[in-house]
């Protein structure tokens, strides 16, 4: 191939006029960079701020976010393609380019648990310089993250019939266990449907395209045929779940819209979540997250979920939960403890967007409440208590006497008496975490448990009916408890889906998460 420098001209004002038109090009695409560098800082401080947003109801944020995430990206890969190609321009005409550096982000190490596949490029057999004798002083290896496609394929399950030459009695093994009655979808299968439908939140349709690319049929009926067994036979697993919940001595509660379809319109039901999490406190019992559906909002519903629990529960000001905190109730009652997040959500608003005195001071000394609690998250309950007492109980008791004082100069009009008010009427449940170490500031462990049905909304829209709604519910109580453990409920689901037709219905609780993530690390021990 010619050198870059054999077709250059030799006439002076020629190369002059190169250069400035190479010069000019230069500085557009680097001042083009810096543009689009901007953009992007701008779009995440946006989205940022939107993020701190997504509570409460945020149908149009959502949309908004999602549109600004998109743009993010599509300016990101621009600025990476503008990059690449100028490299590769400068590359072709040898020439050093000083382009405008771009922010990258820290190249984390590829993981250590991936197979390794080795290609050694070949070097010269002598040296090829003087042509004598080469010695290997060591290699330089550059790692690169490859994947392999998807493979499919069929399991035969064959069992051969032997026959007896004395009796002429045949004799044949039996029937392997399918996860499902006359189910053609090993559990692996079946597990991925799951797992992609509940936790990667891809509508069953967007399955069905997927697989027919890669050369599988599978009509969305099938697939929906699949989930709704495996909902049934996952059902003792279920329950197990929801009972070791509502055995907990303390318990977080919250609940989201999900739409139904109905008749001409959809309708508005609700999905519940009740998380147990004793992690806070030093509780070595595992994390568990119980999902309910119920076609309205009506406090009868949690009533029922909640039919055989007596204890703390954390949640927001819902008045359907008033008949819960009465002295009187059977089994007993349910002690409220409600959630400063939600408090300092409404004050935090007011101090962002109108920029109130009031409220900027309020979040203030709510964030210093929050600041002890993340020292003395994990500590045992005993513990928290006497930190509590001797550190948070004079802010809370500073912060009411100021919140009176406040609250009597406002108008009841005022958006920030409305967001003061709030926490007076709640002071008793508020406050009740200094005097009990089991309980937290906040309920965002249920909220974080309904996070991923409020992303999963965008993409399935609705639930086909109620009882597609109690199947979901079912399934995302174990997706979610598997994440809560730390187990990869892919793994898990297909493990318990080969399983559990051919296991002891005494034994089942050796299926739940923590117990079979127990028995694997015990194994691989």
């Amino acid at each position: 191939m010619p050198d870059a420098a054999d077709s250059l001209p030799e006439d002076v004002a020629t190369l002059q006029a190169m250069l400035l038109t190479e010069r000019a090009a230069r500085l557009a695409a680097e001042s083009e960079a810096k543009l689009r560098a901007l953009q992007i800082e701008q779009l995440k401080y946006t989205i940022a701020k939107l993020r701190h947003q997504q509570f409460g109801r945020s149908s149009e944020r959502g949309a908004i976010l999602e549109q600004l995430e998109l743009q993010l990206s599509e300016l990101q890969a621009d600025a990476s393609e503008a990059a690449a190609a100028a490299q590769l321009a400068a590359a072709r005409a040898k020439i050093a380019v000083h382009g405008f550096e771009r922010h990258r982000p820290a190249r984390r190490p590829l993981p250590e648990h991936l197979p390794r596949e080795r290609i050694v490029y070949p070097s010269p057999s002598v040296c090829p310089c003087c042509g004598g004798a080469l010695h290997k002083l060591g290699e330089d290896v550059t790692e690169s993250l490859e994947i392999v496609p998807r493979q499919w394929k069929v399991i035969q399950h064959v069992r051969e019939k032997l026959s007896c030459r004395s009796c002429e009695a045949i004799t044949q093994p039996p029937a392997p266990f399918h996860p499902i009655a006359r189910g053609r979808a090993g559990p692996g299968l079946l597990a991925h449907i799951l797992f992609a439908k509940f936790g990667l939140h891809l509508p069953l349709h967007r399955q069905s395209v997927t697989y027919a690319r890669e050369g599988i049929n599978l009509d969305v009926s099938t697939l929906a045929d699949w989930v709704g067994a495996c909902a049934a036979t996952l059902m003792p697993l279920v329950l197990l779940i929801r009972a070791y919940v509502f055995s907990a001595e303390r318990i977080h509660a919250d609940e989201t819209t999900v739409k139904v379809q109905a008749k001409g319109e959809c309708r508005i039901g609700r999905l519940w979540t009740y998380v147990r999490d004793d992690q806070p406190f030093g509780g070595l019992d595992p994390p568990a997250a119980a999902f309910f559906y119920s076609p309205d909002r009506r406090g009868k519903h949690p009533e029922e979920h909640l039919a055989s629990y007596a204890g703390l529960m954390q949640a927001d000001a819902y008045a359907g939960f008033d008949r819960l905190y009465q002295a009187l109730r059977k089994p007993g009652p349910i002690i409220e403890a409600s959630c400063w997040a939600h408090a300092r959500r409404k004050l935090f608003d007011l101090a962002r967007i109108n920029k109130a005195p009031i409220a900027i001071e309020a979040v203030e000394r709510i964030d210093a409440l929050f600041a002890i609690e993340r020292e003395i998250n994990g500590a045992p309950p005993h513990e928290r208590k006497r930190v509590r007492n001797e550190r948070s109980r004079p802010l809370v008791v500073a912060l009411e006497t100021w919140l009176r004082e406040q609250r009597s100069k406002l108008s009841a009009r005022s958006e920030v008496a409305k967001a003061i008010q709030y926490s007076l009427n709640r002071w008793t449940a508020l406050t009740r975490f200094l005097d009990d170490g089991r309980l937290c500031m906040s309920n965002n462990a249920a909220e974080r448990a309904l996070r991923g049905i409020a992303v999963g909304r965008h993409n399935w829209t609705f639930a086909g009916s109620d009882e597609g709604g109690r199947r979901a519910a079912a399934i995302y109580t174990l997706v979610e408890t598997a994440k809560l453990n730390d187990i990869d409920p892919q793994a898990w689901l297909a493990d318990v889906l080969a399983r559990l037709q051919d296991h002891s219905a005494k034994r089942i609780d050796e299926l739940l998460p923590w117990n079979w993530k127990q028995a694997r690390q015990q194994k691989a021990a």
